[in-house]
């Protein structure tokens, strides 16, 4: 049969975070690896974190999304809601981070502008990048502890499992 769990809004919130966890940390690390690689592979890099990039960010988006859906179910069950504020807030500036990082990006990728200028602008959508990761751990840090420190999303079983 149809299995219930799957309705619930905090397991898509568990489902939808993982994309954006491995899509935005490997396109920040590709971006890096565009810096470092000979000018003949560059845009080959950035356009491999350029795809990555992109869709990290659709996905981020989602999970942000999910977890609003979440947050009431959830709020009421942990023993601290400030994490979960906390989590929350730190989720929201990294994706509107790798926003601006998407859209900076696109614009590099269409328009074409002077060689400084532009080899600026990549360095401006790296540090976006780059700040955008660092948040995206510590919400990825603060999740884990929703889950595991205070069973946040986490089915409760009455006592003798009749249910």
């Amino acid at each position: 049969m149809f299995d219930t769990g799957v309705v619930r809004t905090e397991v898509w919130h568990a489902m939808s975070v993982h994309f954006p966890i491995a899509l935005l940390i490997f396109s920040t690390l590709t971006m890096l690896a565009s810096f470092i690689v000979d000018s003949a592979r560059r845009n080959y890099w950035r356009y491999a974190a350029s795809g990555l990039l992109f869709a990290g960010t659709v996905f981020a988006w989602t999970s942000l999304y999910t977890g609003n859906l979440a947050d009431g179910l959830v709020a009421r069950r942990i023993c601290d809601p400030t994490i979960l504020k906390e989590h929350e807030l730190a989720a929201q500036t990294m994706s509107y981070l790798f926003t601006a990082a998407s859209l900076l990006n696109a614009f590099l990728l269409f328009k074409s502008l002077k060689p400084v200028l532009h080899s600026i602008s990549y360095y401006i959508v790296f540090f976006l990048m780059l700040t955008g990761s660092v948040y995206l751990i510590y919400a990825g840090h603060l999740g884990a502890s929703l889950v595991y420190q205070q069973g946040a999303g986490v089915y409760k079983h009455t006592y003798d499992c009749d249910e």
